[in-house]
């Protein structure tokens, strides 16, 4: 089976659909993206033109998408939703990092405190 993410004007994922490999190949029996964009656009009837290919276990940009989740066409990957303002991205990993690491001890008992650019002990 393969995903396609249903994109806004902003490259926000707002729906993530399933269609059979069968709709991606080409003549020569080898799948293509456009073919699988192309039966989307026919599916919704020309409504909706913005969609991206997907895998389930990351092989194709990085992450399999959720809804909320952004396609950054400068990495060609889906992104979450960044947790903070001033969290950057780890291009090599794909994720956001805080601009300062967490504590190693407990980590899970910190929540990052935006206004004050650091980790807080969770009581």
């Amino acid at each position: 089976m393969a995903h396609f993410a249903k994109l806004d004007q902003n490259n926000t994922v707002l729906e993530v659909h399933v269609i059979s490999n069968t709709e991606l190949l080409d003549e020569n029996g080898v799948e293509q993206e456009s073919k699988g964009i192309q039966f989307l656009i026919n599916w919704c009837n020309g409504t909706h033109t913005n969609w991206k290919q997907a895998s389930y276990n990351g092989n194709i940009r990085k992450r399999y998408p959720s809804v909320g989740d952004t396609y950054n066409p400068q990495l060609d990957i889906f992104l979450p939703p960044k947790p903070y303002p001033s969290w950057v991205l780890h291009e090599t990993m794909t994720y956001w990092i805080s601009p300062i690491a967490a504590p190693e001890e407990n980590s899970e008992n910190y929540d990052w405190d935006e206004a004050n650019q650091a980790w807080v002990l969770v009581e």
